[in-house]
């Protein structure tokens, strides 16, 4: 026992920082891998189990950009019917297919009745 302590110690001692360093990863790691392999679970159970808040959040986002889209295309396709009561037909064109994006997106706006 007292020969492998030796030995043990006098090997360490000539092994270069780089070989030590490598030869002390490959020691540990099954226990950094097993501790990975938690974090791991630990994020994906994360990503499924998402709160009652973050999901309202995220909705709230998403109907803010919704009505925010709409917005924008209701102002482009004001301006459209205006050129296009001045005679430009490109812009009856345009104003045209605005209304109709308009139209598919108007179902998955809110609406708040205003009092």
């Amino acid at each position: 026992m007292r020969f492998a302590l030796v030995g043990l110690s006098l090997l360490g001692a000539t092994l270069s920082g780089c070989v030590a360093k490598s030869a002390f990863d490959l020691a540990t790691m099954p226990v950094r891998a097993g501790a990975r392999a938690v974090n791991t679970t630990a994020d994906v159970y994360d990503r499924v189990t998402v709160s009652d808040s973050e999901r309202d959040q995220k909705r709230g986002r998403e109907i803010r950009r919704r009505e925010e889209r709409y917005g924008k295309l209701s102002r482009e396709y004001d301006r459209a019917r205006h050129d296009c009561s001045r005679g430009y037909d490109e812009a009856c064109d345009l104003a045209r297919h605005l209304y109709g994006e308009m139209n598919d997106m108007r179902a998955s706006v809110p609406y708040e009745a205003r009092d």
